[in-house]
């Protein structure tokens, strides 16, 4: 056991499973999760995809999927402002603690509901559809329940520093400088370890997330699709049908006419790579 002073100025002892928690795994979890992406786009480029499940239905997922993604920006834009930014800026900008404790809990309170009402309907949707049951795979199952425990603890951090008012926990004196300080290789274990117990739960969680994110259906959050932009538009036609007799004979004659003899039939891929290609 050692005792080191954290950014509060009062003494933690350090033990070897702090060490290992707050100085050793976060950077096991970003091998994994940079290691997992390679790995995910170099063997398994066609599965890169949300395998999206809209053609089996789609009433829910219109309610669920904007509340669950647009509460998750905020949550993490949410976690940006408060890891990343120091508490000396703010104040220095003339934002008090009360004010930003305010409008953390407020903010933070509603995006972390929504988010978690979103998820919820998404897991009910997906357990109660035949079809979107049946693409789950094990990995995605894993992930939700990690995925919502993240979420749960998020909020409970969140609860208790509303029950504890003023006498509550500040994070952005424990959590805030050990995030940052990872950047820099200077683990600050002493703070991370002077913060409750819900805190480290929820770190560890998180950590558990990114860990499995490279293997499940959430690698799509890394792929931004930008070559959308500049594709041409996508004109969809329909087959002609045969109707038989002379109808058949001018139907076909259409489609003769419209796909000429060893003209390829078929899909033909619109990215911007293949019209780099035919430019070339």
């Amino acid at each position: 056991m050692l005792a080191f002073e954290a950014e509060t100025g009062s003494a933690v002892d350090i033990s070897a499973l702090d060490i290992l928690l707050w100085g050793v795994l976060p950077y096991v979890m970003v091998v994994v999760l940079v290691g997992g992406l390679v790995w995910r786009y170099k063997y398994d480029q066609f599965g890169w995809t949300t395998r999206s499940s809209q053609l089996y239905e789609s009433r829910l997922l219109r309610i669920a999927s904007p509340l669950f993604h647009f509460g998750l920006l905020a949550v993490i834009a949410g976690h940006f402002f408060g890891l990343v930014i120091p508490m000396a800026w703010t104040q220095a900008a003339g934002m008090s603690q009360e004010f930003y404790h305010f409008n953390a809990l407020f903010v933070g309170g509603v995006a972390g509901v929504g988010t978690l009402g979103g998820i919820i309907l998404l897991i009910y949707r997906r357990r109660t559809t035949g079809p979107v049951f049946m693409a789950t795979t094990g990995n995605d199952k894993t992930m939700y329940v990690v995925l919502t425990a993240a979420i749960v603890f998020g909020l409970w951090t969140t609860l208790a520093s509303v029950f504890e008012g003023e006498h509550g926990h500040n994070y952005r004196e424990t959590v805030a400088p050990w995030f940052r300080s990872l950047f820099i290789f200077q683990p600050d274990i002493a703070a991370m370890a002077g913060a409750p117990f819900s805190f480290h739960l929820h770190t560890l969680v998180g950590m558990a997330l990114f860990v499995i994110w490279p293997f499940t259906r959430l690698v799509h959050a890394f792929t931004a699709p930008f070559h959308y932009l500049f594709r041409p538009y996508i004109v969809y036609r329909s087959r002609d049908r045969d109707t038989g007799g002379a109808g058949a004979k001018g139907t076909a004659g259409a489609a003769g006419a419209r796909n000429p003899v060893g003209a390829r039939r078929g899909w033909s891929a619109v990215g911007t790579r293949d019209r780099d290609t035919r430019n070339r």
